[in-house]
């Protein structure tokens, strides 16, 4: 890119956070990314002695991370773009799976993100220039039996992101969702959590797609450094897209979805204009 910037990356261990840091610093960036341990701040400042910055924090310790980005935006420098990346997979059917599950998967999927947005907005805002991309995923358009707190999670952070997007705006800043299909990530495996079956009346529905999501992973269509390439396009772009689909799949599933979905408005279309008082 012709301009470089500095891009703030939560969850650069692995994943989407470190092919785009990886894929940001041969740019000519510069990243600070968050790790949540001193052996992976260590590893992440190995890529580049002079541009990788890490930082310790985990998006869940809501209190600390005022004071990280504060400090970040005193000693790195004004934070460009925000990337929040940090998150996880929670499977598991919905009748089996305890509240605490969803907790948690809300507090890193969502709160996370939303507090680290909140923490950067202040800067942004008074220079009048920013970028907020948020990593959801296709589900957050399509969902499936057994990820019901998954597909919540990213419902959610959709909607967030395209409000914001419409609070922003006027200070000539950008919030971009970005919702990636199936990629060669750690997703459907050791970064997913998964729930203990115990109801046998769910097993003809939800044990070939468990079985299937474990068989697929690592063999995804998707390339996540292809992935990261997109979202420095997007970065770079002077009018960057509100809502981008990563993937055929993703193309595809969403685009099915979305016609459905226009099929069954129409076919109730009366119904619904029958509450008009």
């Amino acid at each position: 890119m012709a301009v470089s910037k500095t891009l703030l990356i939560t969850g650069v261990s692995s994943g989407f956070g470190r092919a785009l840091a990886e894929q940001a610093l041969a740019d000519g960036h510069r990243v600070v990314g968050t790790v949540r341990t001193a052996e992976a701040k260590r590893a992440f400042e190995t890529l580049d002695a002079d541009r990788a910055f890490g930082r310790l924090l985990d998006v869940t310790d809501f209190d600390t991370i005022e004071g990280v980005i504060a400090e970040v935006e005193e000693s790195v420098g004004e934070v460009d773009v925000l990337v929040n990346n940090a998150g996880y997979g929670q499977e598991g059917v919905l009748e089996e799976s305890p509240l605490d599950a969803m907790r948690r998967q809300f507090d890193v999927n969502v709160f996370g993100a939303v507090a680290m947005t909140r923490a950067v907005l202040p800067y942004m805002r008074r220079r009048r220039r920013g970028h907020i991309l948020n990593i959801t995923s296709m589900g957050g358009y399509i969902t499936m039996p057994g990820i019901a707190y998954y597909c919540g999670s990213k419902f959610a952070l959709e909607g967030i992101s395209e409000v914001l997007g419409k609070e922003v705006a006027p200070f000539g800043m950008f919030v971009t969702a970005v919702a990636p299909g199936s990629f060669r990530t750690d997703w459907a495996g050791r970064s997913m959590v998964r729930t203990p079956r115990s109801i046998t009346d769910y097993d003809a529905l939800f044990d070939p797609i468990r079985e299937a999501r474990r068989a697929k992973s690592g063999q995804q269509l998707g390339d996540p450094v292809k992935a990261a390439r997109a979202m420095l396009a997007v970065i770079d772009s002077e009018a960057p897209p509100a809502h981008l689909l990563l993937g055929s799949d993703a193309l595809g599933l969403v685009r099915d979805k979305l016609t459905a979905l226009a099929v069954e408005i129409d076919q109730w279309e009366a119904l619904s204009r029958s509450t008009d008082g």
